[in-house]
C-alpha cells in the first residue's frame, strides 16, 4: 500500500496508509503465525488497533459517521480474509483492495462499479490464488455491490449532523424495607386515613390562629384611621355628640371583627368535630379477620387504638 505514492498523497494528514503486510500478527496478538482461527480480539479493540495502524487521528464515532463506517468496512474486510484463511500478506492486500475499490467507485453508477470490481479482480489475479480470488469476488458482490447505493450515500456525500445531547439524572428507586417490617394493606390504609385526618385538624386550628392575627391587624388599622381623623385638630374640644359617635364607631369596629372571628371559630369547631367523628368511625371499623392481633411492629398501634376504644365502650355500658 505504501508504494502507491502520489495517488495517496492527496489524502488528509490524519489518514496515511501504511505497508500492512508485516504488521497484522502484532495487530491481532503477539503469537498468531498460522492459527488465525484462534484470533479472539474483540471488535472495538480491533477497530482501534486498525485506526492506529492506519495513522488515523481519533474521531467522534457519532459526529463523524462517515469515517466510522469506513473504518468498519476495512475492519470487516480483514475479518473476512482472516476467516477464509488468507495468509497475512494477502490480508493486507485485501485491505488495499477495499480502499482502492471505495476510492475508484466514488460517484459511479452501479453498472460502472461492477465493471470496476471485475477489472480490479483481474488486476489482482497474480496476487491471490483462484480460491481466494473467487471468495473475494463473492464477498464484494454480497456486501459492497448489494448495498452499493447505501455505501455511495454514506461515503460519497457530506452529512449534516444534528446531534442534541441531553444529560438526564436518573434517580434509582429507594431501597425497599425488609419484608418483616411491612404491614397489611388494610392497616396501612387505616394509618394513612388517620394521618390525613390529624393533618386536616392541625391545618384548621392553624387557620384559626392566622385569622385571629389578620383580624387583629385589620382592627388596629381601622381604629388608627378613626382616631387619626380626630387627632388632626388636637386643640379642638369634642362635643358630646361627636364623642358618642366616635365611641359607637370604635365599638362597631371591634364588634364586627369579633363577630367574624366567632363565626369562623364556630365553623372550624364543627369541622374539627366532624374530623374527630371520622377518626372514631375509622377506629371502630371492623378489623379484617385475616389480620393477626399480634401483628408486626408497624401494625400494633392501630390495633391498640381499636382495643382501647372497645374497652372504654365496655366500661361505659357497665
Amino acid at each position: 500500500m505504501g508504494g502507491e505514492g502520489a495517488s495517496w498523497n492527496a489524502r488528509p494528514k490524519a489518514y496515511q496508509p501504511l505497508e500492512l503486510g508485516g504488521c497484522f500478527p502484532n495487530l491481532w496478538g503477539q503469537s498468531l503465525p498460522e492459527g488465525k482461527e484462534d484470533m479472539a480480539i474483540k471488535k472495538p479493540e480491533g477497530r482501534e488497533h486498525l485506526r492506529r495502524l492506519l495513522n488515523w487521528e481519533e474521531f467522534d464515532e457519532v459526529r463523524d459517521s462517515r469515517r466510522s463506517i469506513l473504518l468498519d468496512t476495512l475492519y470487516e474486510s480483514i475479518i473476512f480474509a482472516v476467516g477464509k484463511g488468507f495468509p497475512w500478506v494477502e490480508v493486507a492486500k485485501v485491505v488495499k483492495f477495499t480502499e482502492e475499490l471505495l476510492k475508484e467507485t466514488k460517484d459511479c453508477s452501479i453498472t460502472e462499479a461492477v465493471t470496476i470490481l471485475g477489472n480490479k479482480l483481474r488486476d489482482y489475479q497474480g496476487q491471490f490464488n483462484t480460491t481466494h480470488l473467487l471468495a473475494l469476488c463473492d464477498y464484494f458482490h454480497n456486501t459492497f455491490i448489494r448495498h452499493y447505493k447505501l455505501y455511495q450515500y454514506v461515503l460519497g456525500q457530506e452529512q449534516e449532523v444534528n446531534l442534541a445531547v441531553n444529560h438526564l439524572e436518573v434517580c434509582a428507586p429507594p431501597q425497599p424495607l425488609p419484608l418483616a417490617k411491612g404491614m397489611d394493606k388494610d392497616i396501612w390504609q387505616l394509618e394513612q386515613q388517620m394521618t390525613e385526618l390529624r393533618m386536616a385538624e392541625v391545618q384548621k386550628r392553624t387557620n384559626v390562629l392566622l385569622l385571629k392575627e389578620a383580624l387583629h391587624l385589620e382592627q388596629e388599622h381601622k381604629l388608627q384611621k378613626t382616631f387619626s381623623e380626630v387627632s388632626e385638630q388636637p386643640s379642638r374640644v369634642l362635643k358630646r355628640e361627636e364623642l358618642e359617635k366616635l365611641i359607637d364607631e370604635v365599638i362597631h369596629i371591634q364588634t364586627e371583627c369579633l363577630k367574624e372571628l366567632l363565626q369562623y371559630e364556630i365553623q372550624i369547631t364543627f369541622d374539627i368535630l366532624d374530623l374527630k367523628l371520622q377518626k372514631t368511625l375509622n377506629l371502630n371499623a371492623p378489623i379484617p379477620s385475616h389480620l393477626s392481633i399480634t401483628g408486626q411492629p408497624g401494625q400494633d398501634e392501630p390495633l391498640k387504638f381499636y382495643k382501647t376504644n372497645k374497652g372504654k365502650k365496655a366500661k361505659a355500658k357497665k
